[in-house]
């Protein structure tokens, strides 16, 4: 899983795939900007773990060329990540292993629905709403 979460609003992007190379992890970086983007948002910064995607030229160079400042989080310090760690459990208790499904395939194809009511209606106790409502601008809301 590759996930991006705004820090404020707690609005989550995460694309499955099979590698975690840093090609990969780039190609998601800019579908995400561009995601949060279409939201009105602008992303300035982002906080990644030690992966080795992560430590790579190519993942500086992108961030740079996106206007990113980029930060990892501390060695052996998985609480300084607690918001995607939390995001993760959050994901596999109502998403991956919260019903049967019969293959892979029908489990990939739940999760655009999954995220959409997690982003739109599932109640984040941190921020007391769910993360759409963060956001003073998504499309419809000023018509």
């Amino acid at each position: 899983m590759h996930t991006v979460i705004d820090d404020h609003s707690r609005f989550t992007y995460v694309e499955m795939h099979s590698d975690e190379r840093s090609q990969t992890a780039i190609a998601v970086l800019h579908r995400a900007v561009a995601y949060f983007a279409r939201l009105g948002m602008e992303v300035e910064r982002v906080l990644s773990d030690n992966g080795s995607a992560y430590r790579s030229r190519a993942w500086r160079g992108a961030c740079t060329e996106l206007g990113i400042k980029s930060k990892r989080t501390g060695p052996y310090r998985p609480q300084t990540n607690g918001t995607i760690e939390r995001f993760h459990r959050t994901l596999a208790d109502g998403w991956a292993y919260a019903q049967f499904y019969s293959s892979e395939t029908e489990r990939r194809a739940a999760l655009p629905g999954w995220l959409h009511f997690y982003n739109h209606h599932h109640v984040h106790s941190a921020i007391g709403a769910a993360p759409a409502t963060r956001l003073n601008n998504l499309p419809g809301h000023h018509t």
